[in-house]
């Protein structure tokens, strides 16, 4: 099973997601992150993971949720984490849209099959 952490930032009440544009899950959407290394925290993993991504330092919190999901190259465990960048306009180098949506909106978006279920919780909150 691969690790994987995603961050939830929500700014002005509004929380980012990124849509895939290579790769596996090329055109889901999804929050930001990525896998785990040897050794590294999963809070270590994220900060380092929306540097590699977006070239911002990350204040990583708690984990706000859990996921498992099966893809056809494995299973994944995401796990979810608080984070708070600076800035609010983003470039990525891993997405070709950046998004600062309304959470309600959230399952409106082709995410990630692994990243529904920590949506849902958003949506619930």
């Amino acid at each position: 099973m691969t690790i994987v952490t995603a961050a939830i930032i929500i700014k002005k009440n509004k929380v980012l997601i990124a849509r895939r544009n290579a790769g596996s899950l090329s055109g889901f959407w999804e929050f930001p992150g990525g896998k785990i290394e040897q050794g590294e925290t999963v809070q270590e993993c994220l900060a380092r993971e929306l540097f590699e991504e977006f070239g911002v330092q990350a204040k990583v919190g708690e984990v706000f949720a859990e996921s498992e999901y099966k893809y056809d190259h494995g299973t994944i465990k995401l796990i979810a984490l608080h984070a708070e960048i600076a800035e609010t306009k983003l470039t990525s180098n891993a997405h070709d849209k950046v998004g600062w949506i309304n959470p309600k909106d959230l399952l409106s978006f082709k995410l990630a099959p692994a990243d529904i279920p920590i949506a849902e919780k958003i949506v619930d909150e």
